[in-house]
């Protein structure tokens, strides 16, 4: 005959045993849910840091940045399945740790999601123009070394993508002579920390980059000024990204910023 007594000793014995068993599973998991966030957060960390130091491309170092935003997800999760893992009064070291994961993950996680939030419905094109028909063409940063080989024309295909993506992006005109249009584009381009690479007064052309302050992409631009009557004169902008197939918007964002600068005088 099976006792009741025997049956609940035997159960307790079972459950002494799990115990140490559960224990160590929740361990583990805050464990990893922690190393995994603070490898994501280093990585997020890094990437700037390798690019200004010099010992990565802007690309190389971004992507790592990227890879550190990436680890927040699975950081994130470990950290909540720790956290209940570790739901018994004893495993408050593991609680611990696996706090930390959850609360590393969900930071990176958030970032990742603004971040992407900015370029959201962006396309994939990273060349905008104000003029498709005719568009400013790049004289002095076709020279530059990290666009050797690279064709700076104008995607013919950009157009109609641009067009519907970015709808504002369009021809200045200002109600000024050409000299005149074209010294205040100068100066609305170096107020917009743009750098100045290349001018020509006479054709009313000039070119400039732009530098992005974290990972240091380096964009180029350029300006095309003319005639249009005695005193008026359309600004033409082309604004191109030297790296990647979408630029998430930034340049059409930037020839917006230019044409408002230009339009307050």
């Amino acid at each position: 005959m099976v006792s009741w007594r025997g049956v609940r000793d035997r159960g307790a014995r079972v459950q002494n045993v799990s115990q140490p068993a559960a224990s160590g599973l929740a361990r583990g998991v805050g464990w990893l849910a922690s190393a995994v966030g603070s490898a994501g957060l280093l990585a997020a960390a890094l990437g700037p840091l390798v690019i200004h130091a010099g010992l990565a491309s802007p690309f190389v170092g971004f992507r790592i940045f990227g890879l550190g935003l990436l680890l927040g997800i699975p950081a994130l999760v470990l950290g909540l399945v720790g956290r209940f893992l570790a739901r018994a009064p004893e495993n408050e070291e593991a609680r611990a740790s696996a706090r930390t994961g959850a609360f590393v993950g969900a930071l990176l996680v958030l970032l990742l999601a603004v971040l992407g939030g900015r370029g959201a419905g962006a396309p994939m094109i990273h060349d905008i123009s104000t003029d498709f028909a005719d568009p400013p063409a790049f004289s002095a940063a076709a020279r530059e070394a990290e666009n050797a080989g690279r064709d700076m024309g104008y995607p013919p295909e950009n157009a109609e993508i641009q067009q519907k993506a970015y709808p504002d992006v369009k021809p200045i005109a200002l109600d000024v002579p050409q000299e005149e249009a074209f010294a205040r584009a100068q100066r609305a381009a170096t107020e917009l920390g743009w750098q100045i690479a290349y001018s020509d007064p006479g054709s009313g052309v000039f070119e400039a980059t732009y530098t992005s302050s974290v990972f240091l992409f380096v964009d180029d631009v350029v300006v095309r000024v003319r005639e249009t009557a005695p005193a008026a004169s359309r600004v033409d902008v082309r604004s191109r990204s030297r790296v990647g197939k979408s630029d998430l918007g930034a340049n059409a964002a930037r020839i917006e910023a230019f044409a408002r600068k230009l339009a307050s005088g």
